[in-house]
């Protein structure tokens, strides 16, 4: 919230974590507001782009989490991206889902960010017992191909309960379904960036 109102720089937000390697800037419940204050703002859809431009340069990964629909918030976060994560829960709507942001996706490279595209598919929540989990599998596998990540997510409780223990799920259980494919996913990322995935 304090970058899109001025009151601070990111230099000021970006938190340590418990893993040296990570740092955060955590939102709050002011984030709610800004959407309003940002409307007469000149610039406002490049707000956290120029934000993070001093910074860019210092990690090797910057991840924006969005909502799953698209605001002044997320109109930022994409124009502001190089490429685009998407989490697709295995369900019949998110294929419809899907083929919204594609057009999204189109609008914003057309006004705002010619390099956005498509970094990856992500499967969530995917149970290989479920018909219907394999049959979006599949849909999203034969439209997008490479795009799709390797690594899917399975439905695990211990995604659930990590948060509400403030941990992220590596901290929480390591040795756990989620954790272990979250680090696949990490892996398959960095091998896909080096060229050797």
């Amino acid at each position: 919230y304090n970058i899109y109102n001025g009151t601070k720089n990111i230099e000021e937000v970006i938190q340590n974590t418990e893993l040296n390697h990570l740092k955060i800037i955590p939102s709050n419940i002011d984030l709610i507001g800004a959407e309003l204050e940002l409307i007469a703002k000149e610039g406002r859809e490049t707000i956290l782009k120029r934000a993070i431009e001093p910074v860019k340069s210092r990690f090797d990964f910057i991840f924006i989490d969005c909502p799953p629909s698209l605001s002044l918030l997320t109109l930022n976060a994409l124009v502001a991206a190089d490429s685009l994560l998407i989490p697709m829960q295995c369900e019949y709507y998110a294929l419809e889902g899907i083929s919204s942001l594609i057009k999204t996706l189109e609008l914003v490279r057309g006004s705002f960010n010619s390099y956005l595209d498509i970094e990856g598919i992500l499967l969530t929540m995917f149970d290989g017992r479920n018909t219907l989990a394999n049959q979006v599998a599949a849909e999203l596998k034969n439209h997008f191909g490479d795009k799709v990540y390797k690594t899917m997510i399975p439905r695990n409780v211990t995604l659930a309960e990590a948060p509400s223990h403030g941990k992220p799920v590596i901290l929480y259980d390591i040795h756990s379904k989620g954790a272990q494919s979250y680090l696949e996913l990490a892996k398959e990322m960095m091998e896909n960036e080096n060229g050797t995935g």
